[in-house]
């Protein structure tokens, strides 16, 4: 039989934010905010707080290196509670929600919410955060959904549709794309450290190091290196 793991302390608490590219209406700025309004108020100590930038909330755990600092400190800080602003910041996809729970409690922690929508105990509370998740996936699936009709109209009429990539930027006429020669620079790194055998995180963790940022000026994401190198091949 597996042990249990000893359970943190409930007085202290690790923060997680996460933002993706498709979905800006809780930036960081407000989700941090939450969290220290929600931490004063409940009398927890907030240990550490960690983001992850551009992320996907379908994507699974060991993608997301905020995350998985996020757990490690429950663990390192013998933290009692994970806590995010809601739960569509922890996960936009079920399975993955339910492994994000399945991770916190193994670290010997709980879930909690600045919303309050983690709180409720027992099946009631089973019960509620499980139709969270479900209008979690479900609004995930709506944004996508809008997104592609909006590049249909923008396509159908001439325009430029989806995002620049990486390495490039919108030329003066706003249709054609040119080569960003700092982007194109960034490339050739994460190119010559994947060469040289480092994973995912390990880009991410060397990029930072070197003191590199995304176009949004936050730490590199595992999800972004995924997709340069995807775009490089």
């Amino acid at each position: 039989m597996s042990k249990r793991p000893r359970p943190g302390s409930a007085l202290l608490a690790v923060g997680y934010i996460r933002v993706s590219t498709e979905d800006q209406a809780l930036g960081p700025a407000a989700q941090r905010s939450a969290l220290e309004s929600w931490a004063a108020r409940q009398g927890v100590s907030l240990v550490a707080i960690f983001e992850d930038q551009g992320v996907s909330g379908a994507a699974p755990i060991g993608e997301r290196a905020g995350l998985l600092a996020a757990l490690e400190a429950l663990r390192t800080h013998g933290a009692g509670l994970l806590v995010a602003a809601k739960r569509d910041r922890l996960a936009r996809d079920q399975v993955v929600a339910a492994m994000v729970e399945r991770a916190v409690v193994a670290a010997g922690a709980v879930i909690r919410t600045t919303d309050g929508s983690s709180d409720i105990a027992g099946p009631e509370g089973t019960m509620m955060r499980g139709i969270v998740d479900v209008f979690a996936a479900y609004e995930r699936d709506v944004i996508r959904a809008r997104t592609r009709a909006a590049l249909a109209v923008k396509k159908a009429r001439g325009e430029r549709a989806g995002e620049v990539p990486y390495g490039f930027h919108l030329a003066a006429d706003g249709v054609r794309i040119e080569e960003n020669t700092a982007e194109q620079a960034v490339l050739t790194q994460v190119r010559e450290l994947r060469a040289a055998g480092l994973s995912h995180r390990a880009i991410v963790r060397a990029l930072g190091a070197r003191g590199l940022v995304s176009r949004a000026g936050h730490a590199f994401g595992q999800t972004q290196i995924a997709r340069m190198l995807a775009k490089v091949a």
